[in-house]
């Protein structure tokens, strides 16, 4: 039995991240799993969260799939060392150290104004390529935890491009990061960076489990903005599920069918062709950090868990 006191947050504050979810998704899983696929990882909120043999954390960002394996593999007192030494490197605030008024800040406006200059001299020195191996993977973590939103975000010439935020590495991140790197380090776990597409799921069974969390077809979330997951990939995912299906190979699927009034018709016309063999668990949530501009982010939102057990 998983109790849910004991779920633990990443530390990777990712778009449509299912941590505040889980209490209600992993009721859902089986009891018993040998290997746990995550196949959209993202931050890893549900993967190290769910008792199994072995995890593997897939997601297309290679970027995360190196962090991964630094956080796991690296001693933990070693990694912290280095980000402090980033931090005090380029001067940026240090609040759990210093508090707030040493540097002239306050909790309600935040430290953007006096973090924004190394800021920018660390995001630029990690674009340039400046750090290897372990050292860039927690540079990125630092841009990150430094970042607007504590999100990652790259364009097209694959340059980490957000704007400083209000945040730095407090006595909250830290724990989050600590309690993260233990769960990793404790489990049997791979990482990997493929495309769904290329997955190859030959060599699972039917005491395995593959979860999916992909990109929303009828949402505006970054990932999206630019066509970066269409109808043509929601068709390939849903024909991807065939196969496990076919092959004996249980699954979950979070999505969305419908939201702010858009329907999601490809996926809906599938669960209707599917009826007999899928179930769909409705499930009550929104997503605090998926657009703050947006005033009522609950209206018509309709997110489901479809499952085939």
């Amino acid at each position: 039995m998983i109790i849910t006191s004991d779920f633990v947050q990443s530390p990777l504050n990712y778009t449509g991240g299912k941590f505040k979810l889980l209490p209600q998704i992993v009721p859902f899983f089986p009891g018993r799993i040998d290997t746990f696929v995550d196949l959209f990882c993202g931050g890893g909120n549900v993967g190290v969260n769910i008792p199994c043999r072995h995890l593997i954390l897939n997601d297309l960002d290679q970027n995360l799939s190196r962090l991964f394996h630094t956080l796991k593999e690296q001693d933990k007192a070693a990694t912290f060392e280095c980000i402090f030494r980033i931090i005090e490197r380029y001067g940026l605030s240090d609040t759990d150290k210093n508090g707030y008024e040493f540097y002239h800040c306050d909790s309600s406006k935040g430290l953007a104004g006096y973090n924004k200059a190394p800021y920018l001299e660390l995001r630029h020195d990690f674009n340039e390529k400046q750090y290897s191996g372990a050292s860039r993977d927690l540079a990125l973590y630092t841009l990150m935890v430094y970042s607007f939103n504590n999100q990652l975000r790259f364009n097209s010439r694959g340059e980490f491009n957000l704007p400083v935020g209000k945040r730095d590495f407090n006595a909250s991140m830290q724990k989050k990061l600590s309690d993260f790197i233990d769960k990793l380090q404790s489990a049997s776990c791979s990482f990997t960076s493929l495309d769904f597409r290329a997955f190859d799921c030959s060599a699972l069974g039917q005491n395995d489990f593959v979860y999916m969390d992909p990109p929303y077809l009828i949402t505006c979330a970054t990932y999206n903005e630019k066509g970066g997951w269409s109808e043509r990939h929601e068709r390939e995912l849903l024909h991807f599920i065939d196969r496990l299906d076919q092959n004996g190979i249980r699954f979950a699927l979070s999505n969305v069918l419908r939201s702010k009034g858009r329907e999601n018709a490809v996926l809906i016309d599938w669960l209707d062709r599917n009826a007999g063999r899928c179930q769909v668990k409705h499930l009550n949530y929104h997503y605090s950090n998926s657009n703050y501009q947006t005033k009522d982010r609950t209206k018509n939102s309709e997110e489901v868990l479809i499952v085939n057990y």
